[in-house]
């Protein structure tokens, strides 16, 4: 089966995006209108745009539920996009568009960033647990932290305990967020096996974003699903905000304290927290730890994670890998490969597990805070290789953050996309070195031998 599970999203995330934009003659035009280009180059280019616009403005509406937003952002949005629909691009003049959407797309990343550190705190490391307590819980899942904090404040002293799930994780990472003692743990794993994970969780289960697995017709789940901002299925109960921009949970609230405990599926711990503030304040241990051997590579495996097989491709990659690697990881890619035991290297943890997709972020920081401590001219002189595995439009604004910011040599996979013409796959090769994940065996090689 393909690794494309559809995601249900509410209607008004693609309006919000300019997906129909009103020409001057107040016809609308329909983005749709970009996969009739007859010439595959130029459409394989505004659609790679598009995306990426797409995944930012994923990114900027976090932001905005913390009251946080960039004016010259939304104008780069609007006017990329009113721009695509009315003009004629050579490949030359799309190709440097895509690198500044890219460029965007990191002042995205950088305000959804400050929205979260001046709201929950400066992540730390934090062991979090992946076990179950004896009271009925309530799973919070998707994206948007601020829905996790109103529904920790909301269910203090309730006797409810409180888990995320999938790339809600990181909420456990954040001083205002983990001090509420009734936050106990994560549950489960990432977005694609929900269907499995919601059965056993036995109580009301969040949804605060993408994705949502559509469940069976023998789901017994199905009457303890909400959703809220831009997450929507059919049947499921929607939290909308008020006026003053606030949300009620108590139906959740409710409704949890008649369920049962959740089902304990895993036992055991997870580390993480490793965002680029937290990763500096230990960064001349890793400059140590290169300059002495003990670590010879850097890894940046990050991305989105997907049912199909050929993911499988991760884990033994991380398992395969020399143990003088580490791992640096944000995202729910890192699934995979989180609950390994793979040790450590002079006290520094094997997986450094930063946070969320948009938390690559930080691995850029962090990517430019090394060459600085190393003193080197170029970003790819470091000893660092970058392994994203892509999805969605979220994953293509990533990928067009790093490559706008001189990142090259970045492996891209299970599969190239599809929306690339052969053409625009090879310019992309040519001079970014943007390639395609091999097998293992072939990419431990090639890093074994660099």
């Amino acid at each position: 089966m393909k690794d494309n599970i559809f995601c249900f999203q509410c209607q008004e995330d693609v309006k919000r995006i300019g997906y129909t934009i009103k020409g001057a003659s107040g016809k609308k035009n329909s983005i749709s209108s970009v996969l009739e280009k007859s010439d595959e180059d130029i459409r394989s280019l505004k659609e790679l745009i598009i995306y990426g616009i797409k995944g930012m403005e994923v990114y900027a509406t976090h932001a905005l539920h913390l009251n946080y937003k960039d004016e010259a952002i939304n104008q780069f949005i609007q006017q990329t996009l009113s721009t695509l629909l009315k003009k004629e691009f050579t490949i030359e003049e799309l190709v440097s568009l895509t690198l500044e959407t890219g460029k965007y797309g990191v002042r995205t990343m950088e305000l959804l960033d400050k929205a979260h550190i001046d709201r929950f705190g400066n992540p730390e490391i934090t062991k979090v647990s992946v076990g179950v307590g004896m009271n009925p819980g309530i799973l919070v899942s998707g994206h948007d932290l601020k829905d996790l904090q109103d529904m920790l404040i909301q269910t203090e002293g309730a006797g409810i305990d409180v888990y995320t799930h999938s790339e809600m994780l990181p909420g456990h990472y954040y001083p205002e967020l983990k001090k509420y003692k009734h936050l106990v743990g994560n549950y489960g794993n990432s977005w694609w096996l929900q269907r499995a994970e919601f059965e056993t969780f036995n109580g009301p289960v969040l949804l605060t974003s993408n994705y949502i697995v559509p469940p069976l017709s023998s789901a017994t789940y199905t009457n303890r699903m909400y959703t809220t901002n831009i997450a929507s299925y059919p049947g499921w109960k929607h939290i909308e905000s008020d006026a003053e921009g606030k949300k009620d949970f108590s139906e959740i609230i409710a409704q949890a304290k008649s369920c049962a405990p959740p089902i304990e599926i895993e036992r055991g711990y997870l580390i993480g927290g490793f965002a680029h503030h937290q990763a500096l304040l230990f960064s001349d241990k890793i400059v140590e730890a290169v300059k002495s051997g003990a670590i010879r590579k850097i890894v940046i495996m990050a991305g989105c994670d997907g049912r199909m097989n050929g993911r499988k491709y991760y884990a033994d990659s991380v398992k395969s890998l020399p143990n003088d690697t580490i791992i640096l990881t944000a995202g729910c890619a890192k699934y995979r490969y989180n609950k390994l035991a793979l040790g450590s290297i002079n006290g520094i943890p094997r997986v450094l597990d930063v946070g969320q997709c948009n938390d690559i972020y930080s691995l850029a920081i962090i990517a430019l805070k090394l060459k600085e401590l190393f003193q080197l001219n170029d970003i790819n002189d470091l000893p660092i290789v970058y392994n994203i595995a892509w999805y969605e439009q979220k994953s293509v604004i990533v990928l067009l953050a790093l490559l706008s910011v001189g990142v090259k040599n970045i492996h891209l996979g299970p599969a190239s996309p599809t929306f690339l013409s052969p053409n625009i796959a090879d310019v992309l090769i040519k001079h970014l070195n943007l390639t395609s994940i091999a097998t293992v065996d072939e990419d431990i090689k090639l890093l074994s031998e660099s």
